[in-house]
């Protein structure tokens, strides 16, 4: 029988499954998460730290015992050999779920679809990748709609890109500003008016939260769009960003292009450039999400205004210091 109220979080210490521990928890769930190195602290009575590897399924399987669901937001180390490694742990994500009759929540992308699905992109849109990391996805959810024939249940929830506090790897921190240094420069990635789709990471695991709360009454296999922050010109992100750093600072910082060329040039030497560059589609196409479904659902969509969330993200980020979070004018205190 199992513990309606007990998750297993596979990938607890990157930037999605760390917020969906702490929004289970806040929320009276109990989490077990498995993790290949050294248990973080502090520790939680309500939190159960498992050495094991993702890609092991005995490990997977034990870690599941018992639990209703098995939020699956795990990355391969250092995103290396990801096209090798995806699947498989997918697989035992998946094994694991039919064999607990358990619900995987999986925070899906935009990555399996191509520009014929665009502008709007609704839940059932076409899926022809452009990418190679495009057609894993692609396959990642032909698995789990497998799986959900066979005693698991699935939920996805595709969002634009991620930003937030504690969000890792993510366009936000590896391209528009650098962590840990006062923000002089905002690059930004995007065309000239091209509209691109933001998510703050915390209203995203709000949602998760949320559906799952009414997982009995979904389909088996359930799909839903955020809506997040739609930046309609390529303007709202980076103003939100140089109005939060001018009242924190006094001095708003200047936008730049953010530089395709260099990329280009390093990408064949580091692979983060490589993914970056791959994306790069995504900059150059306006794609906004249809979160009507997910509305027919809630009632409403899990939504930080920009500037509350943008301020938030550059704070955990450190990129604010202490004197200037006291002198933030007409934004709440967090």
């Amino acid at each position: 029988m199992e513990d309606t109220k007990t998750a297993l979080v596979l990938g607890a210490t990157g930037g999605i499954g760390g917020e969906m521990v702490r929004q289970l928890l806040a929320a009276g769930w109990r989490v077990r998460a498995l993790t290949r190195g050294e248990t973080p602290s502090p520790r939680s009575d309500r939190i159960e730290w498992l050495r094991g590897d993702a890609l092991a399924r005995a490990d997977v399987l034990a870690a599941a015992k018992g639990c209703a669901v098995i939020v699956h937001a795990v990355n391969p180390p250092g995103y290396r050999h990801w096209g090798r490694l995806v699947l498989p742990m997918l697989d035992n994500t998946i094994a694991a779920a039919i064999a607990e009759g358990a619900t995987i929540v999986l925070p899906g992308t935009v990555y399996n679809f191509g520009p014929d699905a665009f502008p709007l992109l609704a839940e059932d849109a076409p899926q022809h990748p452009l990418t190679r990391k495009g057609a894993i996805r692609v396959e990642l959810e032909a698995r789990l709609e497998r799986a959900s024939t066979q005693g698991a249940r699935v939920l996805i929830v595709r969002a634009g890109d991620f930003f937030g506090p504690r969000a890792g790897n993510n366009w936000f921190s590896q391209g528009l500003v650098k962590p840990g240094q006062s923000v002089r420069s905002i690059l930004y990635p995007g065309a000239p008016g091209v509209g691109h789709q933001w998510s703050y990471l915390p209203d995203v695991a709000r949602t998760m939260l949320q559906l799952l709360a009414v997982r009995a009454t979904l389909p088996p296999f359930a799909r839903f769009h955020m809506a997040g922050h739609w930046d309609h010109d390529g303007r709202q992100m980076t103003g939100a960003i140089a109005r939060v750093v001018a009242r924190a600072t006094g001095a708003a910082p200047a936008i730049r292009r953010f530089p395709w060329w260099l990329v280009t040039l390093a990408s064949p030497f580091v692979a983060t450039l490589r993914e970056m560059r791959e994306m790069r589609y995504l900059w150059q196409t306006p794609l906004s999400m249809e979160n009507a479904r997910l509305l027919a659902v809630l009632g409403q969509e899990p939504h930080t205004p920009l500037d509350e969330a943008v301020r938030a993200t550059l704070e955990g980020m450190g990129n604010l210091n202490a004197a200037g979070k006291k002198n933030a004018p007409g934004l709440p205190a967090r």
